[in-house]
């Protein structure tokens, strides 16, 4: 077998090692569902995800190598402070929620069960993200797709425009943010007063549910809350509760 060369940055999945042009990594109960749903992206032509090659002799899965970048850190990725970079993070987005629309999910399907939920009308990626977003010379791409399940279009999109915004309190360039939000309601095509209080629900119910999953003793969560994602997440919490409200005063005046 080729080489293996550990691929690193993740907080959650171990293991992960590129083998020629495959990437392999651990498999979980979701997997199977999960290459299932990359199969029928595949099959309907869209390009924004890797493509699922099955499971090695090890019983890793094997998914197809992406040529690129991700995505991060952030705030060192000019392109996704651009208008340009922006939009076309919302229409890759927006695509793979059409191009889900025909998936018929496996009977005896298992998907992974720690996004926050409210309701199902797709499956949702639950972690459209920079570090998840490989920049190549074509494609962009999304990976990480571990934490898909069903949800509502609305959740992914609120954790998207928190990401890739960002909504954070501590931002090493300066942003327009209320200009970006009008851009990714645009884009999406949904009322400003709905993106925000989806995303107020859900970065309250994504740091419930990390702290949940810590003070029960859970790995990663437990480790990841020890070494700081604890308090930076309550912090982007509070952060969106405070200026929520001015945000979306400020959507509803103006327009950009």
């Amino acid at each position: 077998m080729t080489d293996e060369v550990p691929l690193t940055g993740g907080n959650v999945t171990a293991g992960v090692v590129r083998v020629g042009e495959t990437v392999r990594r651990p498999a979980g109960p979701w997997t199977p569902a999960v290459h299932a749903l990359l199969r029928h992206l595949e099959g309907v032509g869209f390009a924004g995800a890797p493509r699922a090659l099955g499971f090695d002799d090890r019983g890793r899965e094997v998914l197809s190598y992406v040529e690129g970048h991700a995505a991060w850190p952030w705030d060192a990725f000019a392109p996704l402070a651009s208008d340009e970079g922006l939009r076309r993070v919302a229409d890759l987005i927006s695509a793979y929620h059409a191009a889900q629309a025909g998936f018929v999910s496996p009977a005896d399907a298992y998907w992974s069960r720690v996004a926050p939920r409210n309701g199902a009308d797709l499956i949702c990626h639950n972690d459209f993200a920079p570090w998840n977003l490989i920049v190549g010379p074509g494609d962009w791409v999304f990976i990480d797709w571990d934490l898909a399940a069903p949800g509502t279009r609305l959740s992914d999109l609120a954790y998207a425009a928190r990401a890739f915004v960002p909504l954070i309190p501590e931002r090493r360039i300066d942003l327009p943010l209320v200009h970006r939000l009008r851009l990714l309601c645009d884009a999406w095509r949904i009322a400003p007063a709905e993106l925000m209080e989806a995303i107020v629900w859900r970065a309250r119910a994504d740091f419930a549910g990390l702290k949940a999953r810590a003070e029960a003793g859970q790995q990663p969560w437990l480790a990841m809350w020890n070494d700081g994602h604890g308090e930076a997440n309550e912090a982007i919490t509070r952060y969106i509760d405070a200026k929520a409200a001015g945000w979306l005063a400020e959507l509803g005046s103006r327009r950009g």
